[in-house]
């Protein structure tokens, strides 16, 4: 391993053109008597600077700290998710399809793997907030121990540090690692794969490549077909990068895509042999079929925006303004996604680039430079992927860049700055800090009213930190020092900012995004008055959602809705808490889409956010609990969601997340009804569509059973019909 001190060619090249040769890269307890445990996790490698382990270990403690800090705030975060955890954490049979209720009628529109440590911490630990997102902290410490690791194991401590320092750091990453959407270990395996393909690359042993086959698989069962936008990269720099011959390089790759076939496509054999009969139905397709929800609805679907069944789906993608926002290549510079991700992205480029260049006469095999390839391959790949992509699109889909951007500067300037007393790598690393504090301004002011004094701030201690790196290799080094410092600082202020923002309150909902108020507005067509809106049809608010934003930038507008809430409204927190636990006002929500129940009466549930539930609406609904299969039926997930989680029993999501899954059948309905194992049906709801299955069910209830209203919120007994 290398480290500031040592020459400045030992870190890059080939073996035998300056880079050390795998079997000559030290290894632990090589030649030297074996540390104490406790020593040597504070010590750290014999080779390292005696701060290496210790500065580590105070980053991985604070991003601890941070993620878990008001963590509660949130509440169940998103109550889709949450009451899926709750049902696995029942029934095991649950816990394995992905269930969204432990009766087993409908399963998330995801494959299970991200569920399974939730519901594991709350079965042992019990459901409440911190059982459920406190396994998502940890998947973000890990992933900035993975991306550190890396890192540091190619370059210098330093750069390790700064790597792992600017994933925790980033605003969206903070959002989604304190969430309990599926991203947060989608992004830690994609990390360990890089990782893993890096190694690989090192030594060209199989079991690395295989062990990246396994992640990537793994990432499959946590949200399908994202998990192989990386694949092409990784897969095309071993293929060329590998220390072995090509024809054992091409059968180690075989065997990688055997493992991941094997770790991914185990699960979806059993689903897809199992009698459809008897096991839930796969929720978010429209025959019922894991394969169809994998490449339509969450496959080729979000490319082409063709999302039958989606909000809007089926309705096209094209080009420029879409129902999911604006497509192009600077898609993740624009207003509804910059302040999430983009603030190291230019630099990050920048250093991607002088990476290359730096490695450019190295061998073939050259372990630093395949570094640059892997990481930022996989930057390069996803960033173009998310820039065009037509579907269904949200801001906090890019924690999936988080890994790679912060491994492509933690390497750039750690390279650079070795190479600091050559003027083109002094003048590209000074660009690197011109990038990020200039577009650190743009950003800050685009939320002119917060902390107004820090793109001041930002922008010339950037500016006077990159003149300083400029004569880095004439000045002396502490002044040198000091001009790296003030740079970091200024190019980590502008998200430290939004991410302290992000941790300072809490978030609920389906859409989410990081930073304070109007950091993310969300684009779309129509918007009436707003302009910045989706289009009508979401709501019974003001078109454009009075014309402003709410803390999500999400004031959907619309007249003529599907919900009895008031969408479009400027607060936090359009449902008063979350559901089952109401009254925690101030919460990040962002969505004005309907949704009644906002002062904690049970009244219809929004689309995006499960409805609050009042404790009448509770009792009514926990009495004979035990006597049916499923206490209640409700039109679209979410509000089955909050009554689910209210109660603690299971709630039957007509039609799964938006309310337009054929499931189940009025006929299947009416039979369940006859037997007795649903005992009532709340009205309003989700989508469902005109003339869908939960159209059907809807009118059959209204018309033959009795209407019990409690609060606002009204119910059909179904155990009770009228005139009877």
């Amino acid at each position: 391993m290398t480290t500031h001190d040592d020459p400045p060619t030992a870190p890059w090249g080939a073996p035998g053109e300056g880079e050390p040769s795998p079997a000559a890269l030290p290894r632990a307890g090589a030649g030297e008597p074996r540390q104490p445990f406790v020593r040597g996790l504070w010590r750290g490698r014999p080779e390292d600077p005696r701060w290496a382990r210790p500065a580590l270990l105070g980053l991985l403690a604070t991003t601890l700290v941070l993620y878990l800090y008001n963590l509660s705030a949130s509440g169940y975060a998103n109550s889709f998710y949450s009451a899926a955890v709750q049902a696995g954490s029942t029934s095991w049979k649950a816990f394995f399809f992905g269930s969204l209720d432990a009766g087993n009628a409908i399963t998330v529109d995801k494959p299970p793997a991200a569920l399974w440590p939730m519901e594991l911490s709350v079965r042992i630990f019990g459901l409440h907030s911190w059982a459920i997102l406190a396994p998502e902290v940890l998947m973000g410490v890990a992933a900035v121990a993975v991306v550190h690791a890396s890192v540091r194991r190619r370059f210098s401590p330093a750069a390790g540090l700064i790597a792992g320092a600017v994933l925790a750091l980033t605003p969206v990453a903070a959002l989604m690692f304190r969430f309990d959407n599926p991203d947060a270990l989608l992004a830690l395996l994609m990390s360990v794969a890089c990782c893993l393909v890096v190694r690989a690359v090192e030594d060209g042993r199989t079991k690395w490549l295989v062990w990246a086959g396994v992640a990537i698989g793994l990432a499959f069962l946590t949200k399908t077909l994202q998990a192989f936008l990386i694949l092409p990269a990784l897969a095309a720099v071993y293929a060329v990068c590998a220390p072995v011959r090509l024809r054992r390089r091409f059968g180690q790759l075989a065997a990688a895509t055997l493992a991941l076939v094997v770790s991914g496509g185990w699960w979806v054999a059993v689903v897809e042999l199992w009698p459809a009969s008897s096991r839930p139905y796969i929720g978010g397709s429209q025959h019922n079929s894991f394969l169809e929800l994998t490449f339509g609805y969450n496959g080729l679907g979000r490319l082409d925006g063709e999302e039958t069944g989606s909000v809007g789906g089926g309705g096209g993608g094209g080009g420029g303004t879409g129902m999911w926002g604006e497509t192009g290549w600077d898609r993740m510079f624009g207003s509804e996604v910059g302040g999430q991700i983009s603030w190291l992205l230019p630099a990050a480029l920048i250093l991607l680039a002088a990476g290359l260049v730096a490695t450019r006469r190295l061998g073939r095999t050259s372990v630093t430079r395949a570094s640059f390839l892997v990481w930022g391959g996989s930057l390069l790949m996803t960033a173009v992927v998310f820039s065009y992509m037509a579907g269904i699109f949200h801001q906090y889909y890019t924690v999936a860049l988080a890994p790679y951007l912060a491994a492509v500067v933690g390497m750039g300037a750690g390279l650079l700055w070795e190479k600091r007393r050559e003027l083109w790598a002094a003048i590209a690393l000074a660009a690197s800090v011109v990038a990020a504090a200039a577009w650190g301004y743009v950003l800050l002011n685009r939320t002119s009213g917060y902390l107004p004094w820090l793109k001041w701030l930002v922008l010339v201690g950037g500016l006077t930190a990159a003149l300083g790196l400029v004569f880095a290799g004439r000045l002396p080094r502490r002044a040198v020092l000091g001009a790296a410092a003030v740079a970091l600082v200024a190019a980590l202020a502008g998200p430290t900012a939004y991410t302290l923002s992000t941790l300072g309150q809490g978030h609920s909902g389906s859409i989410v995004t990081a930073g304070p108020a109007g950091a993310s507005m969300m684009g779309g067509r129509g918007g009436g008055p707003g302009g910045d809106g989706m289009p009508g049809g979401f709501g019974g608010g003001a078109p454009g959602g009075q014309g402003q934003r709410n803390q999500q930038g999400n004031g959907f507008p619309g007249a003529g809705g599907f919900g009895g809430g008031v969408p479009g409204r400027n607060q936090q927190n359009g449902n008063g808490g979350s559901p089952g636990q109401p009254g925690q006002p101030g919460r990040q929500n962002g969505n004005g889409f309907p949704g009644g129940g906002r002062t904690g009466e049970g009244g219809p549930g929004g689309l995006l956010n499960g409805t609050s539930v009042s404790a009448e609406a509770r009792k009514l609904l926990e009495k004979n609990a035990s006597a049916y299969t499923w206490v209640a039926a409700s039109i679209g997930s979410q509000n089955a969601a909050g009554y689910q989680l209210a109660t603690g029993d299971p709630v039957m999501a007509i039609g799964g997340f938006n309310g337009t899954d054929p499931s189940p059948t009025l006929a299947r309905f009416k039979t369940y009804v006859e037997e007795g194992r649903i005992h009532y049906f709340i009205a309003g709801g989700g989508m469902g569509g005109d003339s869908g299955s939960a159209s059907r069910i809807s009118s059959w209830v209204q018309s033959t059973f009795k209407k019990v209203t409690v609060g606002s919120a009204t119910f059909y007994d179904l155990t009770r019909k009228t005139g009877g």
